[in-house]
């Protein structure tokens, strides 16, 4: 009988497959992606069991989440993808490395606020509107979140002075209805921007189950894969 670990275990082959593919397509080395596993609303005996199957990098998308889990395996890079309250930035610092959903000055600032007072420093990506690059309507609800591309030279200016944060790149999710090339293509031209002010910006987190191909094609350097790893089965918690 299949295990729970034998399920992980062929979910995380097929989706090196598909890493190893679109990085061959896109004439790009397989070393230049990383994968984030994005381990929302499952177990920690999942995080343990994709750890010891030599994942290194988890992400979550939810604070309390992130505070129950990251204490249990802390030799992992933990990654804070979702939305962010200003006053659950201290308790995300203190657990997470990276944060990909910096939208606004005041989560800078409180992220900054945190950061020194953890004695650490936070990689912090810019997320970024796609709407722009894509067909969906905004009434639909489709259109994700994200400052716009205009407004990405200042936000990463106020990041890169900010004491405990370091400017890491940025991060978009392609909108939904839209073609993910097209948007992925956007998001691109915003990053290479980007680097031309600030060279050390150089990550790109785009991708998920449904895009992963796409994003790679256009330099994504981190890839954030919920489905294709846990699969569809009940979570818990």
């Amino acid at each position: 009988m299949s295990t729970r670990a034998d399920e992980l275990r062929a979910n995380l082959e097929q989706v090196q497959e598909r890493i190893e593919k679109a990085c061959q397509a896109a004439g790009r080395g397989r070393d230049e992606v990383t994968l984030v596993a994005i381990t929302k609303t499952f177990p920690i005996s999942d995080v343990r069991a994709l750890a010891a199957l030599g994942v290194t990098d988890v992400g979550e998308n939810r604070e309390q989440e992130l505070k129950a889990k990251a204490p249990d395996c802390p030799d992992l890079s933990w990654h804070f993808v979702g939305q962010l309250q200003s006053k659950k930035a201290r308790s995300v610092v203190r657990y997470a490395s990276v944060v990909h959903s910096v939208d606004r000055d005041s989560l800078a600032d409180a992220l900054s606020k945190a950061a020194v007072a953890e004695a650490k420093t936070v990689r912090c990506l810019i997320q970024v509107s796609l709407a722009a690059y894509g067909s969906a309507d905004a009434a639909s609800g489709a259109i994700r979140g994200g400052v716009e591309p205009s407004a990405v030279p200042a936000l990463a200016t106020r990041i890169a002075a900010a004491e405990g944060l370091e400017l890491g790149g940025v991060m978009a999710v392609a909108p939904l209805g839209s073609d993910p090339d097209e948007a992925f293509a956007g998001l691109r031209d915003v990053a290479s921007r980007l680097r031309s002010e600030h060279p050390g910006a150089d990550w790109i987190s785009a991708g998920m189950t449904g895009d992963l191909e796409a994003a790679i094609k256009h330099g994504a350097t981190h890839v954030r894969l919920g489905r294709a790893l846990l699969g569809t089965r009940t979570p818990l918690g």
